[in-house]
């Protein structure tokens, strides 16, 4: 067996927890980051290169990753966004025709620090009882005062703006120039299975970097406004925030996603808040209240809006209601062509129950070139 005597690891909580494990292939060292986790049964990869999870350390529910190994076509994002890997069985070698690689390799590339041989129910549950909190995973197990002092000056993900970690650096194209509508796209963590979405909806997208003004994106003269999502508190992004005043005020047509669901919000006066220890998997019910039909959906997040607050507010309309513990999973506003959605519609890895809101976001472009004419 490959790796038979591999080095012990541990998982160090903030709280003084400890559970063990060992080093995925011959890693060794510490990555910190707010421990969470996942509870699909495929996508990792998709998972591991989602900028949403910039900053944490990955646990996955499925009790075998790397089984059908990696695919070029399969990543979210350049390069792996997770701080590191925590999981219950790692395969080595995997068996679909398609993979170009084994996860191992993937991992490696991106030197990354992964542990296996975890009991993640033990952990999964601990973290559902204690919430979602810093931690520590490391191959230097008989350091525990060290790693503890380490782990104490690692920042809490409430108030720690990360957008500028993952945002594109300058502005960048995607989808053909001769597309029938052009979006303006800020990137605060954007996937791209999110511009793929658009550009299959005869889009030509113009992606801006997460501290772009309003100005800039105007200039490229859009039929529309898009919102990405991303990680961190969305709290701080006065930036964005403002932005999003702006493109309310111009009337234009507005999609946001996650992160950009939120700020959105903000940008209306409804705070927002850390959840306990969030929604991410891809098995996640909602209400869609406008049409009464349920959705099974793909969820990532660690913040969500006041729902009472979006409730009291005279132009915006709760649309979508998460059906696990019925926080808001969608807004609108009534005098504005402007919604967004906490979970993915994009998907990948999920379900494609909601990819509907994209069409949405073109009957609104559709709707707003019709009234300008």
């Amino acid at each position: 067996m490959k790796y038979q005597n591999r080095k012990k690891a541990l998982i160090l909580l903030a709280d003084g927890t400890i559970f063990y494990g060992k080093a995925v292939g011959g890693k060794e060292g510490s990555a910190f980051g707010e421990v969470c986790f996942n509870t699909g049964m495929t996508g990792y990869q998709e998972i591991f290169t989602d900028p949403s999870y910039f900053g944490q350390l990955m646990v996955t529910t499925n009790a075998h990753i790397g089984n059908y190994g990696t695919n070029v076509d399969e990543v979210e994002s350049e390069g792996i966004k997770i701080a590191g890997l925590i999981c219950r069985n790692f395969s080595y070698h995997h068996s679909r025709p398609s993979a170009d690689k084994s996860l191992e390799d993937f991992l490696s590339e991106n030197n990354l620090l992964a542990i296996s041989d975890v009991d993640t129910r033990a952990l999964v549950n601990y973290i559902r009882d204690h919430g979602a909190m810093n931690a520590v995973i490391s191959t230097e197990v008989n350091d525990i005062d060290g790693l503890k002092k380490k782990l104490s000056e690692v920042p809490d993900m409430k108030g720690l703006e990360l957008a500028s970690k993952v945002s594109t650096q300058e502005p960048y194209f995607f989808g053909n120039k001769d597309a029938t509508y052009k979006i303006s796209a800020l990137d605060i963590g954007i996937k791209k299975n999110i511009l793929r979405n658009l550009a299959e909806r005869d889009c030509y997208i113009k992606v801006f970097p997460y501290d772009a003004s309003f100005s800039e994106l105007k200039a490229f003269n859009p039929d529309g406004y898009f919102l990405s999502n991303g990680p961190g508190d969305p709290e701080p992004l006065q930036n964005a925030i403002e932005l999003t005043k702006e493109i309310i005020k111009e009337k234009a047509p507005l999609f946001g996603i996650c992160l950009g669901h939120q700020v959105l919000a903000l940008a209306n006066g409804i705070s927002t808040y850390k959840m306990h220890h969030g929604h991410r998997g891809i098995n996640h019910p909602v209400m869609n209240l406008l049409t009464g039909k349920g959705e099974i959906t793909s969820q990532n997040h660690g913040f969500a809006i006041n729902r009472e607050e979006a409730e009291a507010h005279t132009d915006i309309e709760i649309t979508h209601v998460h059906l696990n513990d019925h926080t808001a999973a969608g807004i609108r506003m009534k005098s504005r062509p402007v919604f967004s959605v906490q979970y993915h519609p994009e998907a990948s890895p999920g379900p494609n129950d909601a990819t509907y809101l994209f069409d949405d976001f073109i009957e609104n472009i559709k709707k707003s070139k019709l009234e300008t004419v």
